[in-house]
């Protein structure tokens, strides 16, 4: 059967996107395996007991192949018996990582699916599409190609800039454009540890299936990989947990556990998306004003514009002009103070280094203390990690210039909530309406922004400032985003 059909057959009947890894080690065998003296013996009753106390509630089977070569010519015997052991209908995806040219790729794929038979596997596209053809010949079986790993040194190279016309982009977007249109097998590898790459990801390949690693042992945050890579469809990803189910003591309950919070993750982003849009709040002619300000400012410009995601945006908007233009920082401040009155808060927190300037003056404008997280720890003097005088249990409100993902938001959030202080709102100006919203209500902040992006074209268009056309170009644009 066809790796997908497979895959979303197994989906089906087990309502799973959790994809279990199987790498044995001698030296993580559980005592309750070790039965007899043959070491191989009980690494094949590990895997087995892992297997059949999970196959009702995986998508998939993942076994990395190094942990069987690295054992030798009884541990390839191991992979063959372990593989043997998994019904039919569960689709089995080596992690093999496999990237080289012409014969030797040619021979690599007939080793996976010839020799082992398995499903799918993962490669690395470092050699080019060359190396990924002899693979993707086999176009009843699926291919995972590395994108951005989830490993701490990813970004060292994944993350290099690659010229991209007049600009630049990550690698890593530049292999997820390539990789996608080298076969229509082709999935990609994107780790749980970077949830931002998975959402830019994710725009680029709205229709592939990825491998999302990182769950679990590696701190990947689930709840922001399934917002920043699930489907419309609610499908998409494979969540991989290795040792969150094969090193605990009962391998079921943790399957069990990974599956409901993935389930119920998913279903609450289903759930969201489906929910009618909130009516936006009437602005007022003072707001409306600000609007135009901020076009005529030059910090709203409308054209082609490569974002630091590598994606090309017919928008680009630059609120560190504030800084510039006091009037208008100020009456911006004004706004951010109006929402801070109705919000229960000791002090506000400044997002650095763009929300900064505006902080201070929402600070001025609201008579509200400020402090703001530094992004690097200061290795002199006091070694602050957070400026500003402050207590433990007070309640801080984030000020942030915009949101587009969210991330931002949540990194300042995470260092502030790490120091004691509590954190339950943020305020913007501008919304993007790019899902940062719904990101930040998963991490318990409720986002509150003084204009959405559909507020500001509106209005632009009201007073002859964009056509049309250019607001049906941006609106398509963030949507697809």
């Amino acid at each position: 059967m066809n790796f997908f059909r497979k895959l979303n057959a197994a989906i089906d009947r087990n309502d799973s996107l959790l994809c279990v890894g199987l790498d044995p080690t001698p030296e993580q065998l559980p005592d309750r395996y070790r039965a007899s003296e043959d070491l191989f013996e009980n690494l094949l009753a590990w895997n087995q007991a892992v297997i059949q106390e999970t196959q009702d509630l995986v998508c998939a089977f993942k076994p990395n192949i190094a942990f069987y070569e690295a054992l030798g010519e009884p541990g390839m015997t191991l992979l063959r018996r372990t593989l043997a052991l998994i019904p039919p209908h569960i689709p089995v995806l080596l992690d093999a990582k496999r990237g080289d040219i012409g014969s030797t790729a040619a021979a690599y794929a007939r080793a996976c699916f010839h020799e082992l038979g398995v499903d799918a596997v993962t490669l690395s596209p470092y050699l080019g599409r060359d190396s990924i053809d002899p693979f993707a010949a086999y176009a009843d079986k699926g291919l995972f190609v590395l994108c951005h790993t989830s490993n701490p040194g990813a970004a060292e190279i994944q993350g290099l800039p690659v010229q991209d016309g007049d600009g630049s982009t990550p690698l890593y977007l530049r292999i997820a454009q390539l990789a996608t249109g080298w076969a229509p097998n082709v999935g990609l590898v994107v780790g749980a540890t970077y949830p931002e790459a998975l959402a830019q990801v994710r725009a680029l390949a709205p229709d592939r299936w990825f491998l999302v690693p990182g769950v679990g042992a590696q701190g990947g945050d689930l709840a922001a990989s399934l917002a920043g890579g699930l489907r419309a469809d609610g499908r998409g990803l494979l969540i991989a947990v290795t040792r969150g189910v094969t090193l605990a003591k009962d391998h079921r309950a943790a399957a069990s556990q990974l599956r409901e919070q993935i389930r119920q993750a998913r279903d609450k982003l289903q759930a969201q998306a489906r929910a009618p849009e909130k009516a936006p709040h009437e602005l007022s002619p003072g707001q409306r004003a600000l609007v135009v300000e901020l076009f005529r400012l030059g910090a709203i410009q409308f054209g082609s514009f490569t974002l630091a995601s590598g994606l090309e945006s017919p928008i680009y908007i630059d609120l560190r002009l504030l800084v510039s233009a006091p009037r208008i920082l100020a009456r911006a401040a004004q706004e951010y103070a109006r929402i801070l009155a109705g919000l229960a808060h000791d002090r506000i927190a400044g997002v650095p280094y763009a929300a900064l300037p505006i902080g201070t003056a929402v600070a001025l404008a609201a008579d509200t203390p400020l402090i703001y997280p530094r992004k690097e720890a200061k290795e002199y003097g006091l070694a602050k990690a957070i400026e500003g005088a402050w207590q433990p249990g007070e309640r801080v409100v984030i000020i942030e210039d915009l949101i587009t993902s969210g991330g931002s938001t949540l990194a300042t959030a995470e260092r502030l909530r790490s120091a004691g202080l509590e954190v339950t709102d943020a305020i913007v100006l501008i919304d993007r309406q790019q899902g940062g919203v719904e990101r930040l209500a998963q991490a318990g902040i409720t986002a509150h922004s003084v204009f959405t992006l559909t507020q500001i074209l509106d209005i632009l268009v009201a007073e002859g400032l964009l056509e049309p056309e250019k607001r049906a170009q941006v609106l398509a644009f963030i949507r697809g985003a």
